[in-house]
């Protein structure tokens, strides 16, 4: 497709650096943006991610996988090819892949948010001549409210679930969300409770260098009178499963970006629906693509069709490609 990225039926490929992006297939050297699963695959024989991920994703891919890091902005030569990191805020570790060769610019960029969420690095402007981009949330009715209005409803339920003696739970994906809303919430309510899939990820974080307020697990040891007018903190994948029934009488929360619309909600049975994403909104990808001023613009996951096409209206040269990224899925299902 062009003298640095290829999209392949194994991941975008750089070819001068003989190095994959994020690939779904085994490869010989993959470079990693994230530790979300559809970007962090098992089975590659090397890997290189941003340093903070580095126990994340030990976690994620096994103790046998052989795992470089680097940090932040620091160059490295693979090959002709010189590549750096740089952030894209998307969760703690998250990095846009920036490759020059030749003096051309081309930046992978993974998933991102611009808003600085007070646990990752916030996201960082890259000008590149050439920006893959992803469009999970690519249409103007994704419009993020201000997220701190976002935290203080969820403190606000939480109280009000307290005072009639019920437990508060909140389904978020178990790394990057479920961390951002235990950083940003006030823990002065009460004590929080985590699935293990979140104490997991919260564990391996905090090797990871990260502070967290104190958590403890849901555990067998734990009766329905522990979590009485507390929070726990669960992945979308525990939603109605047979995990909650020793919880106690429940008040049910979902975070996430597609809770903007409200049919989702009440698809999911959920008692009420905070609108918390970590992707950009339509505003915010829109705004991260015009940064770039990029010449070529390659959209991924998500409404990539209609994001291209408007990228196209507005004189900026889109193209929509297939990959087997997924962004924050719309199911019950955790990342």
């Amino acid at each position: 497709m062009n003298d640095i990225l290829k999209f392949t039926s194994r991941g975008i490929y750089c070819a001068p650096g003989d190095f994959y992006i994020d690939p779904w297939r085994p490869v010989q050297k993959a470079l990693i943006t994230h530790a979300h699963a559809d970007h962090a695959r098992p089975n590659h024989k090397a890997y290189l991610a941003q340093e903070s991920s580095f126990n994340v994703l030990k976690y994620r891919l096994g103790e046998q996988s052989k795992i470089e890091t680097i940090p932040y902005a620091k160059p490295i030569k693979i090959g002709p090819v010189e590549v750096s990191f740089h952030p894209a805020g998307h969760i703690p570790g998250s990095s846009q892949i920036k490759i020059n060769y030749k003096g051309k610019i081309a930046v992978v960029s993974g998933d991102y948010k611009l808003e600085d969420d007070g646990l990752c690095t916030p996201f960082e402007p890259i000008k590149c001549h050439q920006f893959v981009t992803e469009s999970t949330f690519g249409l103007p009715v994704y419009n993020w409210p201000d997220q701190s209005d976002v935290y203080a409803d969820i403190n606000q339920w939480w109280l009000k679930n307290k005072a009639h003696d019920k437990t508060s739970i909140i389904f978020a994906y178990s790394l990057g969300k479920a961390q951002r809303i235990l950083k940003n919430i006030d823990v002065s309510i009460g004590k929080v409770f985590t699935h293990g899939a979140v104490e997991n990820m919260n564990e391996a974080l905090s090797q990871d260098g990260y502070q967290l307020p104190e958590t403890k697990k849901v555990s067998n040891e734990l009766n329905k009178h522990d979590f009485k007018g507390n929070l726990i903190i669960a992945p979308p994948s525990a939603m109605g499963s047979t995990w909650m029934r020793k919880l106690g009488p429940l008040s049910t929360g979902i975070a996430s970006g597609w809770m903007t619309l409200r049919g989702t909600r009440r698809r999911k049975a959920a008692d009420r629906g905070f609108v918390l994403s970590d992707h950009a909104d339509w505003k915010g990808l829109l705004q991260a693509v015009k940064a770039t001023e990029a010449e070529e613009v390659f959209v991924t996951h998500g409404y990539s069709s209609i994001f291209s096409k408007f990228l196209n209206e507005q004189g900026i040269n889109a193209q929509e490609v297939d990959t087997l990224f997924e962004g924050e899925k719309s199911d019950s299902a955790d990342d």
